[in-house]
C-alpha cells in the first residue's frame, strides 16, 4: 500500500468523522437555542429556567473546540494570503507547509496544557462557581477531547502537508493546506 493511498484515507476518515462531529453540534446548538427560547418565554410569566446563560456558554466553549478540527478540513481558519497569492507554486506549498506545521504545534501545545485544567477539576471534584454549581468536568472533558480532535486533524493534515510538498504535488497540498479558492481569486 503506498503512503498515497494510505494518507488519502486518512483524509477522507477525518472528513467522515467531522461530518458526524459537525451534525452533532449542529443538534447540540439547536438545543441549547430551545433551552433559551423557552427560558425567555417562561421570563414573561415570571418563570426562569436560571443558568441559561451558564449553559450557552459552555455549549459555545465545547462547539468551538470541537468545531475547529472541521474547520481546518475546510480551509476555514484565517490566514493573511497577500504574499502568498504573488509566489510561485513550489513557494506557496512552502508557506503552507509552515502554517500547517505551526498550527499543528500551537494546537498540540494547548491540548496538551488542557490537560492539567481537567485533571485538577476531577482531582477536586470543581464545581462552577455559580448558582447552578455545574461540576467544571461535565463541561471541561468534552472541551478537552474537541482540542485533541483538533490536534489529531492538524497533525495528519500535516503528515500529508509534508508528504505532498516533498513530492511536490502541490495541487494536492492546497487542497489541504491552501486558503479557499474564492479567496486566492479576490488577490
Amino acid at each position: 500500500v503506498s503512503s498515497g493511498g494510505v494518507m488519502e484515507r486518512l483524509i477522507s476518515w477525518v472528513d467522515r468523522v467531522n461530518r458526524w462531529v459537525v451534525s452533532s453540534l449542529g443538534l447540540l446548538l439547536w438545543a441549547g437555542v430551545a433551552l433559551v427560547i423557552v427560558d425567555i418565554l417562561l421570563r414573561q410569566i415570571n418563570l426562569s429556567f436560571g443558568g441559561t446563560d451558564e449553559i450557552s456558554g459552555y455549549l459555545m466553549a465545547v462547539v468551538t473546540a470541537w468545531g475547529m478540527g472541521y474547520t481546518l478540513t475546510k480551509l476555514g481558519h484565517i490566514r493573511i494570503e497577500i504574499l502568498r497569492a504573488r509566489l510561485g507554486d513550489r513557494y506557496k506549498s512552502l508557506l503552507d507547509l509552515i502554517s500547517i506545521i505551526t498550527l499543528t504545534g500551537v494546537v498540540s501545545l494547548i491540548a496538551t496544557k488542557a490537560w492539567p485544567v481537567v485533571a485538577t477539576t476531577l482531582a477536586n471534584s470543581s464545581t462552577a462557581n455559580t448558582p447552578l454549581e455545574t461540576p467544571l468536568w461535565i463541561v471541561q472533558v468534552p472541551w478537552f477531547a474537541g482540542w485533541v480532535w483538533f490536534s489529531i486533524v492538524s497533525w495528519i493534515y500535516s503528515l500529508a502537508a509534508i508528504r505532498f510538498y516533498v513530492q511536490a504535488e502541490s495541487e494536492k497540498m492546497s487542497q489541504i493546506a491552501g486558503p479557499t479558492e474564492s479567496l486566492e481569486e479576490g488577490l
